[in-house]
């Protein structure tokens, strides 16, 4: 379900939940291809991983969380996931 920017986002109704965790190149390109489908998401922690040497090693969850509203999850689930088989394995 693609949330509508012509409609208001009640918080009591909708509430964050989060969809996606990897270096910020990554969590980037998940957030380009959610909007792409009219899914609206947020960024967390975008530059943690400048900062703590060896943060991102691979195998790691990643610095960069990305968050989505919870009545888009199951649309964005497919996306992520859909992604996530495109990507080499980390060994």
């Amino acid at each position: 379900m693609a949330i509508s920017d012509d409609k208001p986002i009640d918080a009591r109704k909708s509430r964050m939940v989060m969809i996606f965790a990897g270096t910020p190149w990554q969590a980037s390109m998940v957030k380009n291809l959610l909007e792409l489908e009219g899914i609206e998401s947020f960024l967390s922690e975008m530059n943690r991983a400048d900062y703590n040497a060896g943060w991102n090693l691979a195998g790691s969850q990643g610095s960069t969380r990305l968050f989505i509203l919870e009545d888009a999850l199951d649309p964005a689930t497919g996306i992520v996931e859909a992604y996530q088989r495109t990507q080499l394995p980390a060994d």
